[in-house]
């Protein structure tokens, strides 16, 4: 099965505009990044709209490929530099590994759990969770919720709490079920990922603004693994500076 890491990266980013060159320690945050990936992966691209984060992959010993700076998510970006890699190198890809750019602590142990994923012949995208072991969490509109079936395949994804505990206190409920929060990281069979980029805005992912509803919604299957990995992506230049002061970098 050949697999390769795509890496979207913009320059215009509107809460924190060229975040991919964010300097972390001597490297740029895009840097950082790749080199983590690298480690799980043979081959890895960074997909970029823009020179400077083009000049900045090439100046590290990184591949990457420019795309349009028309698209509207991560998702298309792979489509089209997925087309332009595979026509440049003349290499036929099995599974595409959408890796986020602002997430300079992403470990290859998630890589390989997603690759894993796709031993079984039906799983068309994959995606992780962790276990929620904070209260708070699960009421947290930002960290977006995940039940499984006993296939660990997604059944939904909500902003909300789910699934709701009846007639307990919210302060229990964490005692009662088991919670798992999304780890936004995605991989898709290449078929998959010409066909989803090609659906229609569902209700559902208007409703909750989580584009992965929209795939559910069309039927498709994403299988999930559990990673006991945390999320720490950088979206503004507080989070730079929160995780530099907590010592992370």
């Amino acid at each position: 099965m050949k697999v390769i890491g795509i890496i979207p990266a913009r320059y215009a980013s509107t809460r924190f505009p060229g975040k991919p060159l964010a300097d972390i320690n001597g490297k740029p945050m895009i840097q950082r990044v790749y080199e983590q990936v690298k480690v799980a992966l043979d081959d890895v691209v960074v997909a970029t709209d823009d020179i400077r984060i083009e000049e900045a992959v090439k100046a590290f010993g990184g591949e990457v490929v420019m795309t349009s700076s028309e698209h509207q998510s991560g998702t298309d970006r792979i489509a089209e530099a997925i087309e332009k890699i595979e026509a440049e190198h003349s290499e036929n890809y099995q599974v595409i590994i959408n890796i986020q750019g602002d997430e300079p602590f992403i470990q290859a142990e998630q890589i390989l759990d997603l690759k894993k994923c796709f031993k079984n012949s039906e799983t068309q995208i994959a995606t992780l969770v962790k276990a929620i072991e904070n209260s708070d969490e699960i009421f947290d509109m930002n960290k977006v919720k995940v039940v499984v079936n006993k296939d660990q395949r997604a059944l939904y994804f909500s902003r909300s709490p789910i699934p709701f505990v009846r007639g307990e206190e919210k302060e229990n409920w964490i005692n009662k079920q088991s919670f798992f929060k999304h780890i936004g990281m995605y991989a898709y069979r290449r078929d998959t990922l010409n066909e989803i980029t090609k659906l229609p805005q569902s209700s559902l992912e208007l409703a909750e603004s989580l584009e992965q509803l929209r795939w559910l919604e069309n039927g498709y299957i994403i299988q999930t693994d559990t990673t006991k990995h945390e999320s720490i992506g950088i979206d503004t230049p507080e989070d730079l500076e929160r995780v530099k002061q907590m010592g992370l970098l």
